[in-house]
């Protein structure tokens, strides 16, 4: 069964279900490591186009970091998880004096499960116009830093992609890192869940509106993407409540193509979970890229 989600541990999960997890030899290198604290990151490498065939996404590195007790408010749980992002990000962006990064907060503000970028973007701490006003090349402490809330095509008439990399152009960072929602097959991952890759996003994923991809084949230079599912398709969660009741797969199967509507469905404590997940991701890229401001 065809389940959308753009989680690559959802993917291997769906694998492992149908008996077609590839080995070793199949382009996949999987490490899980554990934090302590109720979180856990898990590493997945995709190395050859076979991998990207049963993976269906391309090659590169996804990390996933997964921590209960977030919307509970567990005791000092957002500091252990902005720490853990920040340690995962550091492994795949390397902080030196001249180091000059563009952030981008994808997605509509004022809709709220899409609204993970721009609030996200809201809390970076950028630099850029300081090191512009005081003729520095690089610094020791904090990188160079632009952030841009490029928003969506049905309010700006734009392609997303198009703004970043006009954007890139003017500002020429090293690299840049894009935040957006993303879409999930279990909502218990709504509340628990980051993802980190090396291979981009196409905006719009977690609205079921895919654009041109922001990735460095297209941006010319590294893109980090950092997500967050904020919704479930509306057919899964009816996919496996039938399941359970139906014995044909075929029956349910079936249903779900005479059902056929694109709906997705989100948390209730949706507005609760922006907050707390933008402010972690925020914390833990200042702590990247600005070693000495942030500790």
């Amino acid at each position: 069964m065809n389940y959308r989600t753009d989680l690559a541990i959802e993917r291997k999960e769906m694998l492992d279900e149908d008996g077609k997890m590839p080995n070793l030899t199949e382009g996949i290198i999987m490490k899980k490591i554990d934090y302590g604290d109720d979180i856990t990151v898990t590493r997945i490498e995709i190395t050859d186009p076979i991998g990207e065939v049963k993976m269906e996404k391309p090659m590169g590195n996804y990390i996933t970091i997964e921590a209960e007790g977030i919307l509970e408010e567990a005791d000092g749980i957002k500091d252990k998880v902005e720490k853990v992002v920040a340690q995962e990000l550091k492994e795949l962006i390397k902080f030196h004096y001249y180091l000059n990064v563009l952030v981008a907060g994808l997605g509509n503000p004022m809709v709220t499960p899409d609204a993970l970028g721009p609030s996200t973007a809201s809390k970076i701490k950028v630099t850029n116009h300081l090191f512009e006003l005081f003729r520095a090349d690089g610094d020791d402490e904090m990188s160079r830093v632009s952030c841009i809330m490029p928003g969506v095509t049905a309010t700006t008439g734009m392609e997303t992609a198009e703004i970043i990399k006009k954007t890139s152009e003017l500002v020429k960072p090293e690299v840049i890192i894009v935040i957006d929602s993303l879409a999930a097959r279990n909502i218990e991952r709504v509340s628990t869940t980051i993802q980190i890759t090396d291979t981009g996003i196409s905006p719009g994923a977690g609205m079921g509106n895919n654009r041109t991809g922001i990735n460095e084949e297209t941006m010319g230079i590294k893109v980090i993407a950092i997500g967050v599912p904020t919704v479930i398709d509306a057919t899964t969660i009816i996919r496996d409540a039938l399941i359970e009741n139906i014995e044909s797969i075929e029956k349910v199967e079936k249903y779900i193509e005479e059902y056929d509507r694109q709906m997705i469905v989100t948390s209730t404590d949706i507005d609760m979970l922006i907050k707390d997940f933008s402010d972690i991701i925020a914390n833990g890229i200042n702590k990247t890229l600005h070693p000495g401001i942030y500790s």
